[in-house]
Formats: structure tokens, sequence, C-alpha cells
């Protein structure tokens, strides 16, 4: 898990989409253009939604074995059977 740091198609072309975004809306709100800066924003959240679909296509980060383990030892550490509920910690 550490050492892919999410360099996938998926972050990538995610990333970059929103960056063009981000680049967009700010050179309109400079230019003090209400509907280029909006059309901006529209492109970084399809940044968003493009890395998510990639994600879903599976061009995202594959599922680590070692952070599934954590997972299981970490829900059965704080698993309490008297109650059957997870404990509470303040």
């Amino acid at each position: 898990m550490a050492s892919d740091h999410g360099h996938t198609p998926a972050a990538w072309t995610g990333v970059i989409i929103s960056f063009i975004g981000f680049c967009v809306a700010g050179a309109f709100m400079v230019a003090n253009n209400p509907f280029g800066f909006w059309a901006g924003i529209a492109v970084i959240l399809l940044g968003g939604v493009v890395g998510g679909a990639m994600k879903l296509a599976g061009l995202g980060q594959k599922p680590s074995p070692e952070l599934d383990r954590a997972r299981e030892e970490a829900a059965r550490k704080d698993h309490t059977p008297e109650t059957g509920r997870a404990d509470v910690h303040a």
C-alpha cells in the first residue's frame, strides 16, 4: 500500500482535469467573469466524477491484502464479546 501512493490512471486523470478547472476558474475570477468562473468549477467537479468512474472501471488502486488484514484485526480488537458492541473510547 505505501509503495503505490495512488499513482493510477484514475487518480492522475481526475487530478489533471480538476487542476485545469482550477486554472480556468482562477483566470475567470480575476477577469471578473462569473460564467467562466462557474464553468471552471464545473470542470473541477467533472474531474472528480471522471476519476471516480475510472476507479469503478478498474483503473484505480488495487485492493491491498495488508490493509484488509489490518482492518479485520482492528475490528476484532475493538469488539467485546460481552456486549456484542464495539468499545467506545473516551
